[in-house]
C-alpha cells in the first residue's frame, strides 16, 4: 500500500467488530510507529494497549461514571468561531445523520457519544501518554506518532478511531494502566476491524478546497 493510498483510505471508524486483533501485530505496528520525527529525538510518547478482559474491566468502570471527571485539558477552545465552529458543526451533523438521529433527538446523541467510552465494539483500546512537563512541540511530536499507529493499521488490515473524548476520564485511566503521576493522558484510540455493515462508517468527513488555507508562492 502506497503512503498516499493510506492517507486516503484511512477514517475515523465507529463501529467496529468483535474480531481480536492479534497482539503480535498489535506491538510490530506500536513499534514500528516509534519512527515518527520528534525535536531532539526526545520520543515523548508513553503508549498503553488493553484488550481482552483488562479492557473489559476499564469500559466497565467508565459505564459506572458516565459524566466523566474533571477533564485533562480543553480538547477544544471555549467560544470557538469560524470557520471553526462551522467546521465542527458541520462535522457533527452529518455523523449522526449517518445514522438517522436528529439534532432534537438529545438521548440519542447522548447514548452515541457515550459509545466513545466502549471504544466503539473495537478489540483493542490505545492509550497515548507523555510527561506533564513537556510542551506543545512535544504534544505535536505525539500526533505524528498517532498518525504512523493510524496508517500502519490500515497496512495491516486494521482500522481507528483517534478519540480525544478520553481526556474526560483522565484519573480513572491513570489509576488503572499505572500511569506516574508525572505523566498526563493525552488521547485514546480505538483499533480493530471494522463493521462494513455499519451505516456510521459510511460518514467521511468533508475536507475545504486547498485554497483555503494554503498559499503557494515563487514556484512556476
Amino acid at each position: 500500500m502506497q503512503v498516499s493510498e493510506a492517507i486516503e483510505r484511512r477514517v475515523s471508524i465507529r463501529a467496529f467488530k468483535p474480531d481480536p486483533a492479534p497482539g503480535a501485530v498489535v506491538a510490530e505496528i506500536l513499534e514500528r510507529a516509534a519512527r515518527a520525527p520528534s525535536g531532539g529525538n526526545l520520543q515523548p510518547w508513553r503508549i498503553y494497549a488493553l484488550a481482552g478482559q483488562p479492557l473489559a474491566e476499564l469500559k466497565a468502570a467508565v459505564a459506572a461514571n458516565p459524566f466523566g471527571e474533571t477533564p485533562e485539558y480543553d480538547v477544544y477552545p471555549p467560544n470557538l468561531w469560524d470557520p471553526f465552529r462551522t467546521r465542527r458543526y458541520q462535522n457533527g451533523e452529518d455523523l449522526y445523520a449517518s445514522i438517522g438521529i436528529p439534532r432534537e433527538d438529545k438521548p440519542a446523541r447522548l447514548r452515541q457519544l457515550a459509545r466513545n467510552g466502549e471504544f466503539f465494539g473495537a478489540p483493542v483500546g490505545v492509550f497515548f501518554c507523555l510527561d506533564r512537563k513537556l510542551g506543545p512541540p512535544q504534544w505535536a511530536d505525539l500526533g505524528m506518532y498517532m498518525q504512523n499507529v493510524m496508517l500502519l493499521a490500515l497496512e495491516r488490515g486494521l482500522d481507528t478511531c483517534p478519540q480525544e473524548y478520553w481526556a474526560r476520564y483522565p484519573q480513572t485511566v491513570a489509576k488503572f494502566v499505572g500511569l506516574p503521576d508525572d505523566h498526563m493522558l493525552f488521547s485514546g484510540m480505538a483499533l480493530g476491524y471494522r463493521d462494513e455493515a455499519h451505516p456510521i462508517n459510511t460518514m467521511r468527513a468533508s475536507r475545504d478546497p486547498m485554497d483555503v488555507w494554503c498559499e503557494l508562492r515563487g514556484f512556476e
